[in-house]
């Protein structure tokens, strides 16, 4: 039985939704709280047992690998001034027994590509992706849960969510027929289609297990919209060939590569976190 035990992680956006903020910043690197978004997908992979971390990184995304590294000078201070909890925070950034793996991708050149990027590290195992933007908070990790439902299965599973009719035009949208209890066979896959031409609602929301074949046919496909090689294309062709799950996961899901999906983020994650969440529920009852 083959395991997940790689997650690939495609951080060479622009982020462009969040300009000026994002001109000299990763998006990945934008805090929710005290913690980039970057932090959140990587303890998300952690939870199911992923131990490689692949970074699909681009120009200007030097500090997410600045902030997975050691910080000596910064442990140093802390430690000097019995700053305790602090060091802990900053050491327990990256568990001990985790590998951190940086590729650059040269050209923007979709989501596709970017995967494609990662071949020479996955090789032939089955992998994770997980998109930062993509926050979900749920009480067991979604990876974890669509981990444990390739265990049952072994082929690839795709983390997907009922969406309004309206939005189909901004996601990979899937046509499936049930199987068990929150998990769909699925038959097709298009790429951000018009409402009235969506096969369904139930959207593809930035999180994948995938198994190493989709690497021959990513680099098979032609670039599609803007010139970009769209991994949903390169799924849509193996499932010629191999068996696509759909897992309706359990959680919350924040959109935050929109503005309001993350400030919505923002409140969600502060009205949980200990230090803040009696003050800040009252702040926000002062608003109301």
């Amino acid at each position: 039985m083959k395991k997940i035990t790689k997650a690939v992680f495609p951080v060479a956006g622009m982020g462009s939704r969040f300009l000026p903020a994002t001109k000299a910043t990763a998006k990945e690197m934008l805090p929710v709280v005290d913690k980039p978004l970057i932090q959140y997908a990587v303890e998300e992979a952690v939870a199911a047992g992923i131990t490689d971390m692949i970074f699909i990184t681009g120009r200007n995304k030097r500090a997410i690998e600045d902030h997975f590294d050691k910080a000596y000078e910064l442990e140093a201070t802390l430690e000097a001034q019995g700053k305790k909890e602090l060091l802990r925070i900053v050491q327990e950034v990256v568990p001990k027994n985790i590998n951190c793996i940086y590729i650059r991708q040269a050209e923007p050149l979709g989501l596709g590509h970017a995967v494609l990027c990662a071949q020479p590290i996955v090789q032939e195992e089955p992998f994770a992706v997980i998109l930062a933007d993509d926050l979900i908070d749920g009480d067991t990790a979604v990876m974890k849960q669509m981990v444990d439902v390739f265990a049952r299965h072994q082929c690839s599973v795709l983390g997907v969510q009922d969406v309004p009719r309206s939005h189909t035009k901004q996601y990979g949208i899937v046509s499936a027929t049930n199987l068990e209890p929150n998990i769909e066979k699925v038959h097709a896959i298009v790429e951000k289609p018009k409402p009235e031409e969506a096969p369904s609602t139930l959207a593809v929301v930035g999180r994948y297990i995938l198994t190493p074949r989709i690497f021959k046919h990513l680099k098979e496909i032609q670039p599609g919209a803007g010139g970009e090689i769209q991994l949903t294309d390169g799924i849509a062709a193996l499932m010629h060939y191999e068996s696509f799950l759909a897992y309706r996961f359990d959680g919350m899901r924040y959109d935050c590569g929109s503005k309001l999906g993350y400030l919505k983020a923002q409140v969600a994650f502060g009205l949980k976190h200990e230090e803040i969440r009696s003050e800040f529920a009252a702040y926000l009852k002062e608003l109301a």
